[in-house]
């Protein structure tokens, strides 16, 4: 008698439980207008909403609820875009959060479901993803002044080097900056400091130039868009300026000779 009553209770106690479709995390990024938070009950049995009771937690405060007898809606001041993902939905156990992606702030979230006497609670992170591009621009060109400067060649060579390195950066800076800002400027520079140089070395340059043009350009189509796009120009831009570098190397080490 005692083990009959046992499975008995056991049977009733998991009866009672609601079961989910778990999803650990969902990921974000800038470009997300709305943010969908999944949590499925895949052992509903009255499959009526009216029964159902439905409540979304951020680290243990709620911010969300839905009572069906009502048919009432709460959210949190924090989140006044906060929705049902479907209503019509919810009586086949679709219980999923829609948010403003900017209301959506990275954590963790609890979706707790009832449906008349059975309950169950769900769990999942909301993660923010971050594309980063421009630090391979500026990678690029510490590897090329390092790789270049490491060689022994003639001062008036280094120093050569070393102003297109500067050059270089202050470009990359102030493109970076105006890029950020979101000002896309032409600007027209004028200099005179490689009079001296051979053409083999403004060929080089030029090749460096082109390369970071490219790349520029590749990076301001990609931010513009969204999801980013054009990668590959970036990349082939990216890809220049390495060739450049390695040319380059290869000038310093046959004229150091």
């Amino acid at each position: 008698q005692w083990l009959v009553t046992t499975i008995v209770v056991e049977l009733w106690c998991s009866s009672a439980q609601l079961m989910f479709s778990v999803t650990d995390f969902v990921e974000k990024t800038e470009c997300n207008k709305t943010v969908i938070l999944p949590c499925h009950v895949i052992n509903l049995k009255a499959n009526n909403a009216n029964v159902m009771f439905v409540t979304w937690k951020k680290q243990g405060q709620g911010i969300f609820s839905f009572d069906g007898a009502k048919q009432q809606f709460y959210r949190h001041a924090t989140v006044p875009s906060a929705n049902l993902a479907s209503l019509a939905d919810l009586p086949k156990g679709v219980a999923s959060l829609m948010l403003d992606g900017a209301e959506a702030a990275v954590g963790n979230y609890s979706c707790e479901v009832t449906e008349l006497n059975r309950e169950g609670e769900t769990t999942v992170e909301l993660r923010q993803t971050t594309v980063l591009i421009i630090k391979s621009v500026y990678f690029s060109e510490r590897i090329c002044m390092s790789d270049s400067l490491k060689y022994e060649i003639v001062p008036q060579k280094k120093r050569g080097i070393i102003v297109a390195g500067v050059i270089f950066t202050a470009a990359a800076v102030v493109g970076t900056v105006l890029f950020v800002q979101g000002k896309f400027l032409f600007l027209f520079l004028s200099f005179s400091v490689f009079d001296s140089l051979p053409q083999a070395t403004f060929a080089l340059i030029g090749l460096q130039i082109l390369g970071y043009i490219i790349a520029v350009v590749g990076f301001a189509l990609c931010v513009s868009a969204c999801p980013p796009l054009h990668g590959s120009v970036v990349i082939a831009g990216l890809a220049i300026m390495a060739i450049a570098n390695l040319l380059s190397l290869a000038y310093v080490f046959i004229m150091g000779k």
